[in-house]
């Protein structure tokens, strides 16, 4: 899945495949991780004015996932 870079703390980079609804998030202490997600999430996410915060309060507690290795 291609991602692209972003600001921020906690995540380097995301990926969003609208045909399946995977959301590839890497984060910046290492890792990447794929959640399966509505697409609204993808684009509140890239939205929000802190993507950390936002994973923490409304993907991580609401969405498994599962390790993706490159």
């Amino acid at each position: 899945m291609r991602r692209i870079p972003v600001s921020s703390n906690a995540l380097r980079s995301v990926g969003f495949d609208p045909a399946t609804n995977e959301l590839e998030l890497e984060f910046t202490e290492g890792g990447i991780y794929r959640y399966s997600v509505p697409a609204r999430v993808h684009r509140e996410l890239m939205a929000a004015d802190s993507l950390g915060r936002y994973f923490l309060r409304s993907i991580r507690p609401r969405y498994p996932s599962w390790e993706v290795h490159d």
